[in-house]
Parts: C-alpha cells; sequence; structure tokens
C-alpha cells in the first residue's frame, strides 16, 4: 500500500484525500469523490519580472488543492543563467501546494551563448538538471511523481512526468509552443527528432497504464497546442512543417482506442485570449487553453462531463500587484 496514503502526514487536505483515494483506502469512494487542481498559465510578459508567478502561486496556496502545474519559469526576454532558473526553483519551493513544472519555450528555446549561437540544447540539459532531479513535486505538499527516464533508454528525459489522483492519469510532455521546436533550417532537428521518439514513447506508456487501470481520463500539460493544426494559403509554398503534425496524431489515435476522456491542457496560443478558458471537446478528446493568471479544474466523478472550470484569476491584475 503506497505509504503516502494511510498514515498522517503533513499534507493538504486536498492532497491526503487524493493520495488516500489513490492508493485504494478509500476505493469505493474513488468513484464519487472530487478533487481540484489549479494551473498556472505563462504568466511572464517581459522584462525580469516574477510578481505574477509568485502572485499566482500565493493565490492557489490559499485554495485546497490536489496539486497544482505551473507552465514554464521565465520569459523569453530574461536571461538564462543558472542564477535565473535558482531563484525560480526557490520561489516553486516555497509553494504550499504540491507544484509541477510543465517547461515553455521560453525556458530554453531562444537562449544564445555569448558569440549569439542557439544554446537551447545545453540550457535545456541544465534545466533538467536543476528542477527534475528528484521522484517528487515542488512544494510542501511532496507529490511522487514517475518520471520517463526510469526508463533506461530515454533516461535525459526528466521532465516527463506522470502521477495519479483518484481514478485519473496526469503527465507533463514536453512540447515547447514555437512549433515543437522544429527549425526549417537542414541538419539542425535532432533536438526535435530525438525528443520526437522519446514523446512517442512516454505517450504510449501513459495510455498504457490508463488502460489496464481503466482510468476515467488521461490529462496532458503541455505548453504549446499540439491539437492546434496549421493555417496557410493555397500555392503558399513557404509553409513551415508543422512540427506537431506527428504528435498530434499519436494523441489522437490514443484518444480513439481508450474508454475514458482525454484533455489536453496547454498555453496560449500567442496574445492572451479575451475569452475565458472551455474546454472544446472532440468526442473524448479535450482542448483546453490557459490564456493567463491560474484556473482552478475540479474533477467531479459525478458530473458526465468529468471536469468542471473555476473562475479564471485576471492575469492583468496579477500583473499590477
Amino acid at each position: 500500500m503506497n505509504a503516502f496514503a494511510c498514515r498522517k502526514l503533513p499534507l493538504r487536505p486536498a492532497l491526503l484525500l487524493a493520495l488516500a483515494l489513490t492508493a485504494g483506502c478509500g476505493a469505493a469512494q474513488a468513484e464519487t469523490a472530487n478533487f481540484s487542481f489549479g494551473v498556472i498559465a505563462h504568466v511572464f510578459r517581459s522584462g525580469a519580472d516574477e510578481i505574477p508567478l509568485r502572485d499566482a502561486i500565493s493565490e492557489t496556496d490559499a485554495d485546497n488543492l490536489a496539486f497544482v502545474v505551473a507552465n514554464g519559469i521565465k520569459a523569453s526576454s530574461e536571461p538564462c543563467t543558472d542564477k535565473l532558473y535558482n531563484q525560480r526553483k526557490a520561489l516553486l519551493n516555497s509553494a504550499k501546494n504540491g507544484l509541477i513544472v510543465s517547461l515553455s519555450a521560453s525556458d530554453w528555446v531562444a537562449c544564445k551563448t555569448s558569440a549569439d549561437r542557439s544554446a537551447a540544447a545545453e540550457r535545456l540539459s541544465r534545466i533538467r538538471d536543476l528542477f527534475f532531479s528528484d521522484e517528487f513535486s515542488f512544494g510542501d505538499s511532496k507529490i511522487p511523481l514517475i518520471r520517463q527516464s526510469t526508463s533506461p533508454k530515454f533516461r535525459s528525459y526528466v521532465e516527463n512526468a506522470r502521477w495519479e489522483i483518484g481514478n485519473v492519469v496526469f503527465a507533463t510532455i514536453n512540447l515547447p509552443a514555437a512549433n515543437n521546436h522544429y527549425l526549417a533550417e537542414g541538419g539542425r532537428n535532432s533536438e526535435f527528432e530525438d525528443r520526437q521518439i522519446a514523446n512517442r514513447e512516454w505517450l504510449q506508456r501513459i495510455f498504457l497504464n490508463a488502460s489496464q487501470k481503466k482510468s476515467d481520463a488521461v490529462v496532458l500539460f503541455c505548453d504549446g497546442d499540439p491539437l492546434a493544426t496549421q493555417r496557410h494559403r493555397v500555392f503558399d509554398f513557404n509553409v513551415k512543417r508543422d512540427g506537431f503534425s506527428e504528435i498530434r496524431q499519436k494523441i489522437s489515435s490514443h484518444a480513439a482506442h481508450f474508454e475514458g476522456k482525454v484533455l489536453v491542457i496547454h498555453g496560449p496560443r500567442g496574445s492572451s485570449s479575451p475569452h475565458p478558458a472551455s474546454i472544446v471537446w472532440q468526442h473524448n478528446l479535450g482542448d483546453l487553453e490557459i490564456p493567463g493568471g491560474w484556473l482552478k479544474i475540479t474533477v467531479n466523478p459525478a458530473n458526465p462531463k468529468l471536469f468542471e472550470l473555476g473562475k479564471p484569476a485576471d492575469p492583468q491584475t496579477l500583473s499590477r500587484r
């Protein structure tokens, strides 16, 4: 039996209940018990300003949440230094809720060396060392995670992690918003190609686990929107390859063969949407964009839709504090 489940620990009430249900201490209740989690959107706008992230963490700490997922650790305009990375790591660790990071493109894709050459691969490797060194979340409530790195072939992909609450499987998958870091220049896509292979295997493991356990749902957290297709004009021969096309096909295929619901939660496609967050469903596959601030999501097994969205925090209000 899970050691976290049936003994007293300094955990928040929502997480304590959720872990108990996951471990089987209340298996009969797991089908009907509600729990909520929070998603912090990519709150960075410009400059070295971590106040919106700090405020979002403070607001989520004030709520009774099973866990929180944060999309990204910095703005693309901020430096890619170890100093800044360590500052953000300390901020994430200050959270009261268990907090899991879903990497964003701005964390590493645009990083440059002093010679103005790409440092993306090196900085991604450094982030992996700094932020994903153990098997638990950030924050006071340590959520046990299963990382893709447990597979020897994919030992470096520590940022891809999964966990279970109630009868739902949650997972992060590294899909940066900048066209999945596909580069049009020939011979420069080794990082993209290697990560494609890893992500295919990761999705297979996630859905195999969920199917074997007859989970109610799989929830994927990522930066870019893998379900959105590129729009282009007829006879436009300059269109870049869609870096999400293969992963989109894989997610759709897994969803089609999965009996539960599949929800993909991602960051904004561009500037923050003026519309409130809502789930767009195609059969059992849902697409949820978090435009800004943070959003509370409740899992309610008694609701046929399973997921209920709370009122999102106003990103402009957060940035003004």
